[in-house]
């Protein structure tokens, strides 16, 4: 886990009913692999209380409980919110309209339209572009040595593939990638929520007129796919927002997070440059050790028993991928990171019905990345700190000063 190496002893002391899982800097400059173990170890399932006019929620952070919460969709729905910004506010406004925030036969409806959207023939077009993109990009970062990975390499790589996969303008995408950044996470201490709220309406206006656009006339395209089906304007506008949401910054936030690995445990590195371990491998390992949501959320339907703690009807609950995915129950020696490890069934992605779409696409890009600079790059080292994120949902980093030789 990329995390701050702050002492151990820190977290030892600290009163677990102080920590605030809904507060972003209690994710900064603390040893965040201690942290979830004491959570795994002493509360499992453990109830945030209410505060300051937010509500109270629920916080699962074992790997079994996780995969239990995720199965059970008829217990748990995700149609009032499926993160802490969402669930804390009394719902999402995409309820319904949005995949993400869809349950039941509405949900699966709309998987299978996505589905196509996302067909083998689509997706093989876009991964030879992958491919092409990251080569290029990781030749240009090795001529010039010393670079920040963050800024110059991998904002360019899953933003592109994403509108490649919508037929987007080239002229636009710089305008998306900002909104994208702007709408879940901020690169400053003190983040704006005005500008967050104006990021999501950027680009919701947005797709709504390229919807309106691609109904009239329609190309080969994602986009296209959506408007002329069977869903409403508003429905293909909501959709089109989480793709890129989704589509972009799991994937740059894991491709930083690889490289900054990399960097940090050079014995690793060497495997990989070595070809002691696959690509597939090591993409499996990158995805799990970085795990960039860290969270998602579902409201109890009714009362249930998550482990051996019971949970009202009508609670918010979050699942903690980045403490499951660290769980010793599931991953022996979780704390090192090991680019052979198998198996490794990580929940990086979500599980059961709201896998996913992009995961194909996800570890696509991961892998064209991993290959392009174990063919290209022979040593990888840190140039400075690496400068994170402020979220309660994402994990990562927006600045990564690295030297490629």
């Amino acid at each position: 886990m990329t995390r701050d190496s702050s002492e151990p002893g820190d977290v030892a002391t600290i009163d677990l009913d102080t920590v605030d899982l809904a507060d972003s800097a209690t994710f900064r400059d603390i040893d965040l692999t201690a942290l979830w173990r004491r959570f795994r170890d002493e509360r499992p399932v453990r109830l945030q209380p209410a505060s300051g006019g937010r509500p109270a929620f629920w916080a699962v952070t074992r790997y079994a409980d996780a995969l239990a919460v995720y199965r059970d969709h008829e217990r748990f729905t995700t149609e009032q919110g499926n993160m802490l910004a969402t669930l804390l506010t009394g719902g999402d406004t995409a309820s319904r309209k949005m995949l993400a925030v869809t349950d039941g036969a509405k949900h699966r409806e709309m998987r299978q339209l996505m589905a196509k959207a996302f067909s083998p023939r689509v997706l093989g077009e876009v991964a030879e572009r992958i491919k092409t993109r990251i080569h290029r990009l990781i030749a240009e970062a090795v001529e010039r040595g010393e670079l920040d990975y963050a800024r110059d390499v991998a904002e360019y790589i899953p933003i592109g593939t994403i509108c490649d996969l919508l037929d987007i303008p080239e002229a636009d995408r710089a305008d998306l990638l900002e909104w994208s950044k702007g709408v879940l996470s901020s690169d400053t201490a003190t983040p704006n929520q005005a500008d967050m709220v104006l990021a999501r309406n950027e680009m919701l206006l947005y797709f709504t007129s390229l919807a309106a656009e691609r109904r009239k006339k329609p190309g080969d395209d994602v986009i296209s796919t959506l408007a002329t089906s069977f869903l409403t304007h508003e429905e293909v506008v909501f959709n089109c927002y989480s793709l890129i949401i989704g589509g972009d910054e799991s994937s740059r936030l894991s491709s930083i997070g690889a490289i900054h690995a990399f960097a940090t445990h050079p014995d690793q590195w060497r495997a990989l440059k070595e070809g002691r371990v696959t690509a597939d491998s090591a993409v499996e390992e990158i995805l799990r050790w970085t795990t960039p949501p860290m969270h998602f959320g579902r409201r109890a339907l009714v009362d249930v028993t998550v482990g051996d703690t019971p949970i009202p009807a009508g609670a918010a609950v979050t699942v903690w991928n980045s403490s499951a995915n660290h769980d010793e129950r599931a991953f022996p020696h979780p704390e090192r990171f090991d680019l052979a490890r198998t198996p490794n069934k990580h929940i990086t992605f979500g599980h059961g019905t709201h896998f996913c779409m992009g995961a194909f696409l996800g570890r696509a890009q991961l892998k064209a990345m991993v290959e392009s600079v174990r063919e290209s790059v022979d040593t990888i080292e840190s140039r400075g700190e690496p400068q994170q994120i402020h979220s309660n949902f994402m994990y990562g980093y927006c600045r990564l000063p690295v030297a490629f030789a």
